[in-house]
Formats: structure tokens, sequence, C-alpha cells
């Protein structure tokens, strides 16, 4: 029997479960990160992010809607391979100047990881014809840039600085 060919809405399902996991994933591992930090100004904005998380996991539960499948997550090795670095840096650098500047790090390359994955699905919705699935992903995209330039301000302006200085000096 031959294979059911795999078209691009499969791989847009495939991709909106990959997403799914990682942001149920981030919603898990935030209040542990919020809690490592040593700065009020990372712990807000990890606090912040987490309710913004939440929000875009209520957008993601409108788009399997949209496409009439249930909300599942998959496994995804790429947010565990990036969340298990977030805790080798929590444990290694505990009560260190450098631990907020690696959360920091860790963070963003989460931001980073979800914007490639938020501005590919929110192109296949277009592609697919599905324009309400289209502007909830770039709702989250934009919410994923903004926290990711907020996190750089913070690292230019306190998080690297402090980083540098020995706390017991």
């Amino acid at each position: 029997m031959a294979k059911k060919p795999m078209l691009l809405s499969d791989l847009f399902h495939e991709t909106l479960k990959d997403i799914y996991f990682a942001e149920n994933k981030i919603v898990k591992t935030l209040p542990k990160m919020a809690k490592a930090a040593q700065s009020r100004d990372l712990q807000k904005a990890f606090t912040k992010h987490l309710r913004e998380t939440e929000g875009q996991i209520k957008r993601l539960n409108r788009v399997f809607k949209i496409i009439d499948k249930p909300a599942r997550g998959k496994t995804c090795a790429a947010i565990n391979g990036i969340t298990e670095e977030g805790a080798e840096i929590m444990k290694a650098f505990k009560g260190m100047p450098a631990l907020d500047a690696g959360l920091l790090a860790a963070t963003q390359a989460v931001e980073h990881y979800e914007m490639s994955r938020y501005g590919t699905l929110r192109t296949w919705a277009e592609e697919l014809g599905m324009p309400d699935a289209a502007q909830l992903l770039q709702a989250t995209l934009d919410e994923e840039q903004a926290t990711d330039s907020a996190l750089s301000r913070l690292a230019e302006t306190l998080v690297n600085v402090e980083a540098e200085h020995d706390l017991a000096a």
C-alpha cells in the first residue's frame, strides 16, 4: 500500500504540535528561572513572560480549533535541549555574579527558537489560506520579538554589567 503523501498542511500541524509542547515546557521552566534570578528586574521579566506564554498557549489552542485538530504537543528535542542548558547554568552559576547573564542568554535562546517557529507557522498559515491562524501566530511572534528586545536592553544596561563584578567585593 502506498504511503499517503505528506503535504504542507501536515507539516503545519506537526510544527504546531512542536511549539505547543515548547510553550508548555516554558510555562514550567520560567518560574524556576525567576526564582533563581538574582536581579529583581530579571525576575519581573520572567514573570511577565510567563503571563504572556500562558496567553500564547491560548492562541495556539485557537489555531488547533481552526485546523480542527486536538491541541496536543509532541516532544520537542530543541526546547528540551535549550531548557537543559538553562538548568545547567542555574546549577553551575548559583550565587555567582554571572548567573543572571547566563539565565538571560538561555531565555533569549528560547525566544529565538520561538520566533523562528512562529514566523514559519505564520507564513505557512498564509500559504494555506488560514488568515485567522496567521493573525494569531503573528500576534505571538510580535510578543516574542518584544520580549527578546526587552531582554537585550536588560542585558546591556544591567545584567551583563553586574556579571563582571564580584558580589563579595
